[in-house]
């Protein structure tokens, strides 16, 4: 009987290919935990924690955009690096002493802008700090939040931006 043991060949741990066949899996693995750990510990930008109270308040925001409407509401903006000029127009009885501007991102909370527009000369002006360029979310609104004005703009704009009343035209 011929018991010969060959002394050429490697235990298995010592061969490259169930390292190599391993290695998928192994790498497959750890990008699931890299994952998962990157989802649990950023935040959800987009998402509100109270989505209710938010829900609740879509009714309120809605009826001041179309009190804004009923009044024939227009606002045009001119944007420059660090001042906004805003012309109002509309059947108001009494212009408010002063406009709260909003200049918000669609994603990205944190690059929001907000400015108090005072009357100077027949116009609001105020100091605006702008952001980069792109798109972005204008909200006008009186100091009582009785009514509120809202459009887009691609930034930067070097004309007039026109938002609110369809009949609001740039020379008036």
């Amino acid at each position: 009987m011929n018991t010969r043991v060959d002394k050429s060949s490697k235990p298995w741990y010592r061969e490259p290919w169930p390292w190599f066949l391993m290695a998928g899996p192994f790498i497959v693995v750890i990008a699931a935990l890299t994952t998962a750990w990157i989802a649990w510990s950023t935040s959800d930008g987009l998402v509100t924690e109270d989505y209710y109270k938010e829900g609740l308040a879509v009714a309120e925001t809605l009826s001041r955009s179309k009190r804004a409407e009923e009044l024939g509401i227009g606002v045009g903006l001119r944007l420059s690096q660090d001042q906004v000029r805003v012309r109002l127009a509309g059947t108001l009885d009494e212009k408010p002493p002063t406009l709260r501007l909003t200049l918000s991102h669609p994603t990205r909370a944190g690059f929001d802008r907000n400015a108090e527009l005072s009357v100077q000369g027949g116009t609001y002006v105020g100091r605006l700090d702008l952001p980069a360029a792109g798109h972005w979310l204008l909200l006008v609104e009186d100091q009582a939040r009785t009514w509120r004005v809202m459009g887009s703009v691609m930034l930067p704009a070097a004309n007039e931006v026109t938002i609110g009343a369809t009949g609001f035209a740039i020379g008036s």
